[in-house]
């Protein structure tokens, strides 16, 4: 299920949501992709999924979605794929920064109001990778258990 401003085919005909000059991604649009591929996989092999495993890659889609909102410039697209007993899941963002893991706490010892996203990203996929894109921006992909 790929939603982005590219010349990409959106493989869902009729959903209406897209990531685009006059329509925005947000966080629970990756989600609903996610638990759409997960329940369509189920649905199609009757193989059950793992709960724990599932809510890991809720957490994941809404982490890396997020992160592309308040430091990659805006999601430009994402994309969720099964492959075996995984899913991936992929937000691009307009930022060529590559994601850092920042200290909770600053320079005074106080604790820092965000920074947590990456490190989860990290401890809950088997996998994370970040891609340039062509056009700029990049797509940071990652790697969950499900099934």
């Amino acid at each position: 299920m790929r939603r982005d401003d590219s010349t990409d085919s959106v493989d869902t005909p009729g959903d209406p949501s897209r990531c685009g000059e006059h329509e925005r991604c947000r966080p629970a649009d990756v989600r609903n992709a996610v638990r759409r591929a997960v329940a369509g996989r189920c649905g199609a092999t009757g193989r059950p999924y793992d709960e724990e495993g599932l809510c890991d890659a809720l957490l994941v889609a809404s982490e890396l979605s997020t992160n592309a909102i308040l430091h990659g410039g805006g999601m430009t697209g994402f994309d969720v794929e099964l492959d075996g007993r995984t899913v991936l899941v992929s937000v691009s963002d307009r930022s060529d920064r590559l994601p850092v893991a920042v200290d909770p706490y600053d320079e005074h010892g106080r604790r820092r109001a965000g920074g947590r996203g990456w490190p989860i990203v990290c401890g809950l996929a088997h996998d994370v990778r970040v891609a340039g894109l062509p056009s700029g921006g990049k797509r940071v992909t990652a790697v969950v258990p499900v099934f």
